[in-house]
């Protein structure tokens, strides 16, 4: 069995500040700046000096594998010997306790309500060795010239401007806690002069034993990881164990890698005063007049780097397979976590161009699918494969043939529904497939693997499922027309009229006629219309609303009977049910309507035999993936 690869021992407290100070400690360089305020400066200053626990730290020995670019912890000097080890958890504990004790500088931090001030820390003798007052009533901090005022700044509530005020108010410095016999010296000197000492000894004294005494014997419990510790390791420790905050993932963890070999990831990224960065060109990319953000605002940073470690790992794969070897030993085309953070400088730099190309055309793909906002968007998920497969044929994807190709296996992604969770294997799968498929190779496991049975239109009800998203731009791509103008939905129309899903049916009328949620809220009741359409529907039946179209309204024109008929057939609706506020029959016809557009843009036909669903729900997790359906033939 391997030894551990870390230890747990406890430190002096005072030994780490100074290892802050020095700079044997250091932080890694993706560790956020210290961010505490004042209160929690208090509060954590406050458990020190009762010895009470304040929780364990963590640090990384350097000279190993993982090499992070280290930084000296906040308002800590240039480092005057090389770093021994790096703070992984515990920054802002130490960093703040650190600003207040041996720093010796006014601490800038914040309020609770985030203003910016300056401030000084104390600990009022008095009121720390009386019982009525906590501990955190004890601990104050003062302005940067450490006069307290009131009254608008007209009275002085407290002066601590020079030591011989801080002796008088019996207000002991924060930043003297680990000097107590230079302090102690000054204040005896100052309370003989004062003729009081006598007196005030004994506090003194009980202050030193029962407050400073346990700073000074402060014990701080460390996890010391060995240098050999994994990046796959260290990654798990800020999605686990990382106390501070938001955990680290594996772009902030890459970046701190290659910031050790000269690159800034974060500048690629987010830009700065001179660049957008990659960030604000995805969001910008494509959007629509009016609107903050375009189809790709949600692609992330790790999505980015995923599609670049998929080429990546095919490379290696690829190589093996040249020298020989085969089956399981074979590396795996991947984009998991392990793979990112196994992603070398030299390959990023190699394929970033060709992924930025990829992702711009995944844009223009989705948009072409009528698939405009984020929110309409089925599986952000599936945004990766599609970006990789299309950086990897380049000018092929204008090929219609191929373009029909691509867009077969993206609507068998979304209603097959197989985006929704554990895509780890879908993405590597449909990377290596697609691309071969194109080139009149095998098709691809999701779409040969995938079946969508005839009754699931009946479950589609909410908003988060992918396969619902999908109905409602199939309808838009196939020509369906808004009831009032008449106009197709292209992107101009549909953020223009915001245009939305809307139900055929008025739910106010079902609700009266008896018919249940579950059935009207179905996704066969519903098609994209404009914001003003669905005003003039209203709640009333069907045949009232289209009355009432035809005539038109004071800001409506009227429509044909002919025309409107056409209209509702753009959207799969037989005229004659609708106008007969036939719901039933409606819905019957609808679902097979529907069903031969799936089978359309799936290529192949639905299962229509029984189903057997197996403990699950209709609906969706919370991230918008359809819940599974096993399918058992009688």
């Amino acid at each position: 069995m391997p030894g551990s690869t870390f230890e747990t021992n406890p430190n002096s407290l005072q030994k780490l500040l100074e290892q802050c100070r020095s700079g044997e400690l250091q932080l890694p360089d993706f560790q956020r700046s210290w961010v505490w305020d004042e209160d929690r400066i208090k509060s954590l200053a406050a458990s020190i000096s009762r010895a009470f626990p304040v929780g364990a730290v963590m640090t990384l020995k350097t000279g190993g594998d993982v090499n992070f670019k280290p930084r000296s912890v906040e308002g800590a000097p240039p480092p005057s010997i090389p770093s021994q080890a790096l703070l992984l958890d515990g920054q802002q504990r130490l960093t703040s306790l650190y600003q207040v004790t041996l720093r010796n500088q006014v601490v800038e931090t914040v309020t609770p309500k985030n203003k910016r001030v300056k401030r000084w820390f104390y600990i009022d003798i008095r009121k720390a060795l009386n019982p009525e007052f906590s501990r955190e009533e004890a601990i104050i901090g003062v302005p940067e010239d450490r006069i307290v005022k009131a009254n608008f700044d007209k009275d002085i509530v407290l002066d601590l401007s020079s030591r011989e005020k801080e002796f008088d108010a019996l207000m002991y410095p924060l930043s003297m806690i680990f000097q107590w016999n230079d302090w102690q010296m000054k204040f005896v000197n100052h309370s003989q002069a004062r003729g009081n000492f006598a007196e005030l000894w004994p506090m003194i004294c009980q202050f030193h034993d029962d407050v400073v005494q346990n700073f000074a014997s402060y014990q701080v419990p460390v996890i010391a990881l060995g240098k050999d510790t994994s990046k796959e390791a260290v990654c798990l420790v800020f999605e686990k164990v990382n106390t501070g905050g938001k955990p680290l993932d594996a772009f902030e963890l890459v970046t701190a890698m290659y910031a050790a070999d000269g690159h800034e990831l974060r500048r690629d990224w987010y830009g700065d005063s001179s660049t957008k960065g990659r960030h604000r060109l995805l969001i910008e990319m494509l959007r629509p007049p009016g609107q903050n953000s375009g189809i790709l605002a949600q692609v992330s940073n790790t999505d980015f780097l995923q599609a670049i470690s998929l080429f990546h790992t095919r490379d290696k794969r690829r190589q093996a397979e040249t020298d020989g070897k085969q089956g399981k030993e074979l590396p795996a085309v991947s984009g998991n976590r392990q793979s990112l953070l196994n992603l070398p400088l030299s390959a990023y730099l190699k394929y970033q161009a060709l992924v930025d190309k990829g992702f711009e055309r995944a844009a223009k793909f989705l948009n072409m699918l009528h698939i405009y906002r984020v929110f309409d968007l089925p599986y952000q998920s599936q945004i990766v494969p599609l970006a990789a497969i299309l950086a990897d044929i380049g000018d092929a994807w204008e090929s219609e043939t191929n373009r029909m190709k691509l867009v077969q296996w993206y609507w068998n992604g979304v209603f097959g529904e197989l985006y929704g969770s554990a895509v780890d294997s879908r993405i590597s799968r449909d990377f290596l497939e697609v691309p071969l498929w194109l080139k009149d190779g095998p098709v691809p496991s999701t779409v040969s693997e995938t079946i969508f049975r005839s009754d699931r239109l009946k479950t589609m009800r909410m908003r988060l499922s992918a396969a619902y998203k999908g109905v409602n731009a199939l309808l838009m791509k196939e020509g369906a027309e808004d009831f009032r103008s008449g106009q197709a939905f292209d992107d101009a129309i549909f953020f223009g009229e915001s245009v939305d899903i809307h139900h055929i049916f008025p739910k106010q009328w079902c609700a009266n006629a008896g018919i249940k949620a579950d059935v009207f809220d179905s996704i066969i009741n519903k098609t994209p219309l404009s914001y003003k359409t669905n005003r003039i529907i209203g709640g009333v039946a069907p045949s009232a609303y289209l009355q009432r179209l035809q005539t038109g309204t004071p800001d409506t024109p009227a429509i044909n009977a002919d025309r409107l008929d056409q209209i509702l057939a753009s959207h799969l609706i037989d005229p004659a049910l609708i106008r007969a506020d036939s719901f039933a029959a409606f819905m019957a016809d609808r679902q097979s309507r529907l069903l031969a557009l799936i089978e359309k843009a799936m290529g192949k036909a639905a299962y229509t035999g029984d189903v057997k669903e197996e403990g699950v729900d209709d609906e969706r997790d919370e991230d918008g993936a359809e819940a599974e359906m096993t399918i058992a033939a009688d």
